[in-house]
């Protein structure tokens, strides 16, 4: 089954001190089930690789082939969720704007979960959306 797929999951593929044997078993899933992102995914994951670059975290040639490599997994890119809709799980849940994404995302699609971030993880329970990792 398809799910939607957050940037902490995704990092945790990259980041060696964030390694996860859940979030690898997720990864060899992915290619039988497939993910779906909210169109701001790409951006926080360059972002925060960007900020890992400039703390000596990692380098730019890493971030260049964790980038090249996304390209090669099958992931798509979903029309955003309602901007409303979004606002209001935000507000609900006390999530940023961009967590919120994921969870409306996942609430429209119907579609499990996969974050490692325990606020959206809380979040997406309250809510009634299954979780992949996060539990």
């Amino acid at each position: 089954m398809p799910l939607v797929l957050d940037a902490s999951v995704t990092l945790s593929w990259h980041f060696p001190d964030e390694h996860n044997e859940e979030c690898d078993k997720l990864l060899d899933g992915l290619w039988r089930d497939s993910a779906i992102v909210p169109p701001h995914w790409r951006y926080e994951i360059c972002n925060v690789t960007l900020g890992a670059e400039r703390r000596g975290r990692s380098s730019s040639n890493e971030t260049t082939e964790l980038l090249n490599w996304l390209d090669l997994l099958p992931i798509s890119v979903a029309a955003a969720p309602s901007d409303i809709e979004t606002m209001m799980l935000a507000r609900r849940h006390r999530l940023t704007f961009y967590d919120a994404l994921y969870l409306a995302l996942a609430l429209r699609e119907g579609l499990p979960l996969a974050t490692l971030d325990r606020a959206l993880a809380g979040a997406a329970q309250r809510e009634g959306v299954a979780l992949s990792i996060g539990q």
